[in-house]
């Protein structure tokens, strides 16, 4: 267990590295998936806040969620964080996939968000 939580912790820091050179003043979009649900957030990084949120759990999208862990769950989740991100002024984003590879979940995730707005 403990060799595979550094091997997840070290792809992660691999991931964010590159991400850092390369943000040039822009804000990330995080996603972090679980077995159950999926989580978005895009963090300004230079101020240290969270611009806008959203995740599965939300009371809105749990009713029309069959579940939090397939592929609809995180379309809906891309649109309604890009969507809010739009509202608070973020257009130009970069995409923190994590440790997770840019696949099934995630990236219905980002083509989602792209297509409500965010570029990335």
């Amino acid at each position: 267990m403990a060799q595979y939580q550094d091997a997840t912790e070290r792809r992660k820091a691999r991931v964010r590295r590159a991400i850092r050179s390369t943000a040039n003043g822009r804000p990330r979009l995080s996603v972090h998936r679980s077995s159950k649900h999926i989580y978005a957030q895009i963090i300004d990084d230079a101020r240290g806040v969270t611009i806008a949120a959203a995740s599965s759990l939300e009371k809105d999208l749990r009713g029309s969620l069959k579940t939090g862990a397939d592929i609809a769950a995180a379309q809906a989740i891309g649109k309604l964080v890009a969507e809010r991100a739009v509202a608070a002024g973020v257009k130009d984003v970069v995409f923190d996939r994590g440790a997770f590879i840019y696949h099934g979940r995630v990236k219905a995730l980002a083509e989602a968000a792209r297509e409500g707005g965010l570029n990335f």
